[in-house]
C-alpha cells in the first residue's frame, strides 16, 4: 500500500539581511533605484548590507502510513511547525519535496480562516469552505460541529468577541469534522481548558482508530504522544533525529532534555528568546543542599530582563516527570493575582513551604504570560532531583505506583465489628 504521506529531502532556507528595517516612502524608491548600480559594486567588494541564511528545515526524510498516527516533537525552534507549514501547502521547501495522497485539513493557528466580523455560525461555513467542505456537507454536520465546540449560546455573536479557548474550540470542531484523508494538527490545543484538551485527544484517537485516517500531531505533551500516536519524528535544529515508535522516541528525546536542563542547571546561561522577558533562574533549597529534599523549603529564583511593559501578566513555573507527564505547577495568578512587570532588570522568587514532590528527577518549564499573550516561555529551563525528605514525619512515602505528588491528608476509619 503507498505512503500517506512521503517526505524526501525536506529543506526550508530563510534568508537573512542584517538591517535596519523601517516603511519605505517615495523618495526611499527612487533613490535605491538611482543607487542600484553602486550597490551591486559594493556588494561584490563586500561593502553591502550583511546577509546570512538560515535553515529552519534540512534533509528531512521519512514516511507516514494510511492510517498512522505520528508525533512530530522536539524543542522550540526545531523546524516542527515549519514541517507541517510545507505538508500544508502554506509554504514551499528550498529542496526536496513532500507528497500526500488525499484531502488535507490543517489546524495550525487558532481562528486561520475566521473573519472577525462574522458570527460564529457564518465562521463555521466559510471556514469549512476555506478547508474544502461543500456546503451540503456543512449543513449536514453542522449541529454536531456546534455541540463539539461548545459555543451553542454565542453562534450568532461576532468571533472577534469570542475569548482565545472559544476561537480554538470553534475552530478545531470545524476541521475536525472535515473528514479529511490526512489531519494535521500543530499545538493550538494547549490554549483550550482541560476538559476540552481531553475531547480533542478523543476525537483525533477515533478519527485515526475509527475511521482509519492518517494524523500528525505536533505537541509538547510527551503523554499524549506516547498515548495517541504509533510513531514519532523527533526534530533538533532543523534536522531529523530518529523517526520509530512512539515510546523509544519520547525516551530519546527526554533524555536529551534532561542532559540538556542539566546544563542549563550548572552553567545558568543567559537565555535568549523571541521576546526576552527571562534572563535567568535558579533554585535555592533551604541550606543550600545540592538536592531537593521532598518537603524541603524550597525559593525559585527568576530574574528578569523585561523589554517592553508587561501588563495583567503571571509567572507559571511548571514541573515535568521524566516521562514527560505534567505533575506540579505554581502560578503567582493563583497566589498574588496578576501583575504589571516593568521595563528593566527584574527579580522575582516563589517561595514553597514545603516542596509536594516525591524522589525523582523533574524537567521544569518556565513562562510568563498576560490576558493578551504569551511574553516568555522557556522550555527545559531547568532539572530538579528531588531525593527523600520526610514529608510525613514518620518516614514513609509514597510508592512509585502511587503518583508523584504528596499531600497531608487526615484518615478516620469507622469500621464496624469483626
Amino acid at each position: 500500500m503507498p505512503a500517506a504521506i512521503t517526505i524526501d529531502g525536506i529543506g526550508k532556507c530563510y534568508q537573512l539581511v542584517l538591517r535596519a528595517q523601517r516603511y519605505h516612502m517615495l523618495r526611499d524608491v527612487l533613490m535605491a533605484a538611482i543607487t542600484a548600480p553602486f550597490r551591486r559594486i559594493a556588494g561584490l567588494h563586500g561593502y553591502g548590507p550583511a546577509e546570512g541564511k538560515f535553515w529552519a528545515l534540512r534533509d528531512v526524510s521519512f514516511e507516514v502510513q494510511r492510517g498512522e498516527v505520528i508525533g512530530i516533537i522536539g524543542r522550540n525552534g526545531a523546524g516542527k511547525s515549519t514541517l507541517l507549514k510545507i505538508l500544508s501547502r502554506i509554504v514551499e521547501p528550498t529542496e526536496g519535496r513532500a507528497r500526500m495522497k488525499g484531502r488535507v485539513a490543517s489546524l495550525l493557528e487558532v481562528g486561520t480562516g475566521f473573519h472577525p466580523e462574522l458570527t460564529g455560525r457564518e465562521n463555521i461555513y466559510l471556514n469549512g469552505a476555506i478547508l474544502g467542505m461543500h456546503k451540503e456537507e456543512i449543513d449536514r454536520k453542522f449541529d454536531e460541529i456546534v455541540a463539539f465546540a461548545e459555543t451553542e449560546k454565542f453562534l450568532d455573536t461576532p468571533v472577534k468577541h469570542y475569548s482565545s479557548g472559544m476561537y480554538v474550540r470553534l475552530a478545531f470542531a470545524v476541521a475536525a469534522h472535515l473528514e479529511p484523508e490526512i489531519l494535521i494538527v500543530d499545538e493550538v490545543l494547549a490554549v483550550g481548558d482541560t476538559e476540552f484538551q481531553k475531547k480533542c485527544l478523543g476525537r483525533i484517537q477515533q478519527v485515526a482508530q475509527g475511521d482509519g485516517r492518517t494524523v500528525l500531531l505536533v505537541s509538547h505533551n510527551m503523554g499524549a504522544v506516547r498515548q495517541l500516536c504509533d510513531r514519532a519524528a523527533y526534530l533538533r535544529d532543523g534536522k531529523l533525529v530518529s523517526v520509530g515508535p512512539a515510546a523509544e522516541v519520547v525516551a530519546e528525546y527526554l533524555n536529551s532534555a534532561l542532559e540538556t536542563a542539566q546544563d542549563n542547571l550548572l552553567s545558568r546561561p543567559r537565555f535568549v528568546t523571541l521576546a526576552p522577558a527571562i534572563a535567568g533562574f535558579s533554585c535555592r533549597p533551604a541550606g543550600g543542599a545540592a538536592h531537593v529534599a521532598s518537603g524541603a523549603a524550597v525559593t525559585f529564583q527568576l530574574d528578569l530582563h523585561v523589554t517592553e511593559p508587561i501588563r495583567n501578566a503571571a509567572v507559571s513555573i511548571m514541573f515535568n516527570s521524566d516521562q514527560g507527564y505534567r505533575v506540579l505547577g505554581l502560578s503567582s495568578r493563583c497566589e498574588t493575582g496578576l501583575l504589571t512587570l516593568a521595563p528593566g532588570q527584574q527579580t522575582i522568587l516563589c517561595h514553597v513551604d514545603a516542596l509536594p514532590l516525591a524522589a525523582g528527577r523533574y524537567i521544569v518549564d518556565l513562562e510568563i504570560f498576560s490576558a493578551e499573550r504569551v511574553a516568555d516561555y522557556i522550555e527545559h529551563a531547568t532539572a530538579i532531583d528531588v531525593v527523600f525528605g520526610d514529608f510525613f514525619g514518620n518516614a514513609q512515602t509514597l510508592l512509585p505506583l502511587e503518583g508523584p505528588i504528596l499531600a497531608r491528608s487526615r484518615w478516620d476509619f469507622q469500621c464496624g465489628p469483626v
